[in-house]
């Protein structure tokens, strides 16, 4: 976050199990329109019982528009390549969400998918994937990468797309290296680590009429699209034995929701020598919750925790008058900001 942050961007929220790590972080910009968070996990491991492989998970709303993201870890090795569709299923099958309108993965209208897939290059031998890995010629692999041909044959597979794999695999390196794997094992390179994403296929006549809520119109009216700038990794990067990925992809949508659900107003000037008074108004549509709380944060502030103070939010209250005094709080001016937390306000 220390770098991250001078940037703007603010972490959200997060979920671990075990090594598995799913971090959300986003503009401050953006955060009013961060609505209805939610994350899970489930554990594939030891028959499910272990959590060093399966997956966890991040949705949320975002401009009205409902994002999940999916961190996986699928099972190793060559000849484990259907235990890896199985996993993948098993874990899309047993995320659930509080949601109505998104109870599971793939409810969402897009979902990104990545982590250690742990999909390996079949049939070819070790002198035939280093020669064309050095020359360049990653093309040559495409068509024994499992993934892929598990793509022409699974069609839940077939919803998900991915960039061309025009870089370096990105396992097994010896670590804090570029060199390939030279222990006894000599595991094949192959392109384990993946990122994929799904737009929500357009629904049939007969799933229109059994949805509570159908939006499909206004989705074919303004539909989402999601194109790739970058699908790549970063050689340098030494401490494991797989080499990252990294992707960067552009979301373009219509903002389905372009009002705050609260609005904070500061009364004339605020300055560090002045108290201060400021307005909160909600919308009419949501209402207040016990848990409600208004913080002060300073700017450049990198998670919702970071709050210089706050005050709770009577819930029998949806407007109201509250003085700030700078001075037991060691306001400094304008290094301060007003803000509230973007995920107490609840739906009516």
């Amino acid at each position: 976050m220390d770098t991250l942050a001078p940037m703007g961007y603010i972490k959200v929220t997060s979920v671990r199990m075990q090594g598995l790590l799913l971090i959300l972080l986003a503009k401050q910009v953006h955060l009013p329109f961060i609505r209805d968070i939610q994350s899970t996990y489930t554990r594939t491991g030891l028959f499910g019982y272990w959590g060093n492989k399966g997956g966890v998970s991040v949705r949320f709303s975002f401009y009205g528009h409902m994002l999940c993201f999916l961190n996986c870890h699928l099972a190793a090795h060559m000849n484990y390549v259907l235990q890896r569709m199985d996993e993948f299923e098993y874990i899309l099958d047993r995320q659930d969400f509080d949601m109505y309108n998104t109870p599971q993965v793939l409810d969402h209208k897009v979902v990104f998918c990545f982590g250690d897939l742990n999909f390996r290059i079949a049939d070819h031998g070790m002198h035939f994937l280093r020669s064309s890995i050095n020359n360049g010629r990653f093309n040559l692999l495409w068509n024994r990468d499992q993934l892929t041909m598990m793509k022409k044959k699974e069609p839940i597979l077939q919803e998900f797309e991915e960039g061309p794999l025009c870089f370096k695999p990105t396992y097994k390196f010896d670590r804090f290296s570029e060199t390939y794997d030279i222990s006894g094992k000599k595991r094949k390179p192959a392109w384990t680590d993946r990122i994929l994403w799904r737009i929500k296929p357009k629904a049939t006549e007969t799933e229109d009429e059994n949805r509570l809520t159908s939006s499909s119109a206004d989705d074919d009216e303004h539909p989402i699209k999601v194109t790739q700038e970058m699908y790549t990794c970063d050689v340098s990067y030494g401490v494991s034995d797989h080499k990252p990925v990294i992707a960067t992809l552009n979301l373009e949508m219509r903002k389905n929701v372009e009002t705050p659900l609260v609005t904070l107003t500061v009364e004339g000037h605020w300055s560090a020598d002045e108290d201060a008074t400021f307005t909160y108004t909600i919308l009419e549509n949501f209402e207040s919750s016990t848990w409600d709380w208004i913080g002060l944060y300073k700017i450049g502030f990198k998670r919702a925790s970071d709050y210089s103070t706050f005050a709770w939010v009577k819930d029998d209250e949806v407007a109201e008058v509250n003085t700030v005094t700078n001075r037991a709080l060691s306001i400094l001016g304008r290094l301060c900001t007003l803000g509230i937390t973007f995920f107490q306000i609840k739906p009516r």
